[in-house]
C-alpha cells in the first residue's frame, strides 16, 4: 500500500507513520483517503488550515486569479495580488488594532521569517545574543533551531547552535513571576557571564512545547523589562496567530505591541506557503535584497492571504474561536479530567492539549493511535510528546467539534 513512499520517499518523513494511510480530498475539517474512509481533523495541517481545507471563499479568489493567467512568480516585484494583500492587511487588521507595522514577505516557510527577524534585531541592536525560552519551538534552520529547546531537533543540526540563552518560560517554577525575576537578574548582573540580548523571541502560547499559555500578566512585564532594557519583543505567532487563540494576534489579549512579529502557516487562507516580518517602521533597516529569496512573492499566497482576511472578518472567526474554545475547555473539564485526577488539561481559544505526564507520557502516543483508528487526526507536542494537541480548524461543524471531542474521550479512557 505505502511501497511507492517507502522505497523512495526519504527515511525523514514523520506524520505519515502516525497517521498511515494515503489521503485524496479535504472538506473544511475532514480528510478522505483512497478507501473512502473518512477522517476529522482535529490537526489543521499543524496550525496551517484555520479556514477549513479547501474553504469556497479563498478558493474562488485563488481560481479566478488562475483562470485569468495573471502573474504566478515576481520575486519581490510589484503585482497588484501584493498590492490587494497589503491593503486588506492593514484596512481590516492592522488599523483597527492600532499597530503599526510594515511587512516584509519572506520564503516560503515560517522558519525563513524567524531567520530574516534574527539578523534584523542583530542588525538594529549590534548585538550577537538573543534570548529564548524553555519549551519553544521557533523552526528547523540553523538560526531558528538555536532557539528552539527541544534536544531531538537541536541534534539533527550536526553542528553547535550559539549566540541564544535559554530563560526558563512562566511555568518553570511554582510561582510564575520567578522566571521573570531570574531573566532580571541576568540583565541586571554584570557578572552573570550572560550577553545582553539584542531580542527575546518568545510564542505567547507555546504550542510544540505542550500548549503552555502564558499569563497577561506575565506577558505585560516581559514588555516592561524589554522596554527598560532596550530590547526588542519578537513574538513567534506562526502557529497560533490568525485567529487561534480568539485574537487575530496571540498577543492582543496581554494589551502589548511587540517589536516585531512572525507570521506564517494560515496567514496564506488556503495552506499554501508563505510567511511575513512584521515590524515597527523604525526598525526597518534592512538594506534593499540584505535578506531575500526566490519564492519570497508567491502570488498565490497573496490571493488567499486577501481573501482569509476578508473571510476572517466577515465571518469573525476570533468570536467563533473564542465561543467553540470554551466548548472544547468545558468538555475536557467535564468528560476528560473526571476519567484519571492526574491528566492535566491546558488551552486557549481552539488550541487545547491533555497532558499524560503525571501517569505516563507514551500514553499520549498510544491515545494519539487509538483516535486514528477510530476516524480522527490529532496530533502530540510537549516533552516527550506526552500531550495529545487539540487543533481543529476554527470553521470546523460543531457536529464534527463534539464528534471529535467524543473520540478523544473514548481513547483517553482505552489507554488509562
Amino acid at each position: 500500500m505505502f511501497e511507492v513512499f517507502e522505497e523512495n520517499e526519504s527515511e525523514v518523513r514523520s506524520y505519515c507513520r502516525k497517521f498511515p494511510t494515503v489521503f485524496t480530498h479535504a472538506k473544511n475539517a475532514r480528510l478522505t483517503d483512497r478507501d473512502g474512509r473518512e477522517y476529522i481533523d482535529f490537526f489543521a495541517g499543524a496550525g496551517a488550515i484555520n479556514f477549513g481545507h479547501n474553504n469556497p471563499y479563498i478558493k474562488q479568489a485563488i481560481v479566478d486569479y488562475l483562470s485569468q493567467d495573471r502573474i504566478i512568480h515576481a520575486l519581490d516585484m510589484y503585482t497588484e495580488a501584493k498590492e490587494g494583500f497589503l491593503l486588506a492587511l492593514k484596512e481590516k487588521v492592522l488599523a483597527p488594532r492600532n499597530l503599526p507595522y510594515k511587512v516584509m514577505c519572506c520564503g516560503s516557510t515560517g522558519t525563513n521569517a524567524v531567520e530574516a527577524a534574527l539578523k534584523l534585531c542583530r542588525k538594529v541592536k549590534g548585538r550577537e545574543n538573543v534570548f529564548a525560552f524553555s519549551g519553544a519551538f521557533h523552526g528547523m534552520t540553523l538560526g531558528s533551531l538555536a532557539m528552539t529547546g527541544d534536544r531531538f531537533s537541536r541534534k539533527g543540526a550536526g553542528t553547535s547552535l550559539g549566540n541564544v540563552t535559554f530563560m526558563p518560560y512562566f511555568n518553570a517554577f511554582e510561582d510564575e513571576m520567578t522566571s521573570l525575576d531570574y531573566l532580571e537578574s541576568v540583565l541586571k548582573d554584570d557578572h552573570s557571564g550572560i550577553d545582553r540580548p539584542s531580542a527575546i523571541f518568545l510564542e505567547t502560547v507555546q504550542a510544540e512545547g505542550g500548549i503552555n499559555v502564558a499569563p497577561v500578566h506575565w506577558l505585560k512585564r516581559l514588555r516592561k523589562i524589554c522596554d527598560e532594557n532596550d530590547i526588542l519583543m519578537v513574538v513567534d505567532d506562526i502557529q497560533v496567530g490568525v485567529g487561534r487563540t480568539g485574537y487575530f494576534f496571540s498577543f492582543e489579549r496581554a494589551d502589548i505591541v511587540p517589536d516585531m512579529v512572525v507570521l506564517s502557516k494560515s496567514i496564506s487562507g488556503f495552506g499554501l506557503p508563505m510567511s511575513l516580518l512584521l515590524m515597527k517602521p523604525e526598525y526597518d533597516l534592512f538594506k534593499p535584497a540584505e535578506h531575500n529569496g526566490t519564492f519570497r512573492g508567491n502570488q498565490l499566497s497573496f490571493v488567499g492571504a486577501r481573501a482569509g482576511i476578508e473571510y476572517f472578518d466577515k465571518e469573525k472567526l476570533d468570536m467563533r474561536a473564542s465561543d467553540y474554545g470554551h466548548i472544547i475547555m468545558d468538555y475536557l473539564r467535564e468528560e476528560i479530567l473526571p476519567l484519571d485526577e492526574r491528566l492535566k488539561i491546558r488551552g486557549i481559544g481552539m488550541i487545547a492539549g491533555i497532558d499524560f505526564s503525571a501517569i505516563d507520557s507514551k500514553l499520549a502516543l498510544e491515545a494519539c493511535h487509538k483516535c486514528f483508528d477510530a476516524g480522527l487526526v490529532i496530533e502530540l507536542a510537549g516533552r516527550e510528546d506526552c500531550v495529545l494537541k487539540i487543533l481543529p480548524p476554527l470553521t470546523i461543524d460543531k457536529e464534527d467539534l463534539v464528534k471529535g471531542l467524543k473520540i478523544v474521550k473514548e481513547s483517553v479512557k482505552n489507554v488509562i
